[in-house]
């Protein structure tokens, strides 16, 4: 047990460090997602048949194949491929390549939410808007929009939540997230070898911040509730 208490500051020190490389790339992949995926719904409902076709080839390929595949292609393709390994070496490259990878696999993910959301909107208040003289961007910004929010706010949680999860899978690249960290220490990391236990505490740290999340969603959603 005392030896319990001397490894704990240094298990959690490592589990912070690798939290928050879970953070930032949580962060990232959301503020890079939201807007991708905007343009790839638009892309998919395109007029233009060779660009809509080709962009829901893309989401079809992107939802069709492993996320953990993604990643590897991502990262090692132009190194061992193209000969000209853009990441670079380091934490730095490993990170710039999952946000990366990540980005456009919820992009993809997102798109397809947004399009429902957009096409549940009924078509009559588009053609309502136009008699009354709006433009579309002022149709879909002052009308369309709205509503769609409040129509994808569930299925855009239940991405969100499942993100926290799958930024776990970048340890396959070797990215030093809270699970890398949590498992170092069953081969020897600072001096504690064979130990299970920092893994229990790893998964304290993913049911606290999803309960987080959780519940600003949900409040989130109860605040949309003016659109019923």
């Amino acid at each position: 047990m005392e030896l319990f208490f001397e490894q704990l500051p240094i298990v959690f020190r490592s589990l912070n460090t690798g939290f928050l490389q879970t953070l930032k790339l949580f962060f990232v992949t959301l503020l890079g997602a939201f807007p991708l995926g905007l343009v790839i719904a638009f892309g998919s409902m395109s007029r233009f048949k060779p660009l809509s076709a080709l962009v829901r080839l893309l989401v079809a390929v992107i939802r069709g194949t492993p996320l953990m595949i993604q990643l590897l292609i991502v990262y090692f393709f132009p190194g061992l491929v193209l000969d000209n390994p853009i990441w670079g070496s380091g934490e730095s490259g490993r990170f710039l390549a999952a946000s990366m990878a990540f980005i456009l696999n919820y992009a993809c993910y997102f798109s397809e939410i947004y399009r429902g959301g957009i096409q549940s909107v009924p078509e009559g208040q588009n053609e309502a808007g136009l008699v009354l003289g709006m433009t579309k961007s002022q149709i879909f910004f002052k009308v369309t929009l709205l509503q769609m929010i409040k129509r994808i706010i569930p299925p855009m949680s239940n991405e969100v939540i499942t993100l926290v999860k799958d930024t776990s899978l970048a340890r396959i690249i070797a990215l030093q997230e809270i699970i890398w960290a949590g498992q170092s220490f069953m081969k020897g990391s600072h001096g504690i070898s064979g130990a299970i236990w920092p893994l229990f505490f790893t998964a304290i740290y993913y049911l606290l911040f999803n309960g987080i999340l959780t519940v600003l969603l949900a409040r989130l959603e109860k605040k949309l509730n003016y659109f019923r």
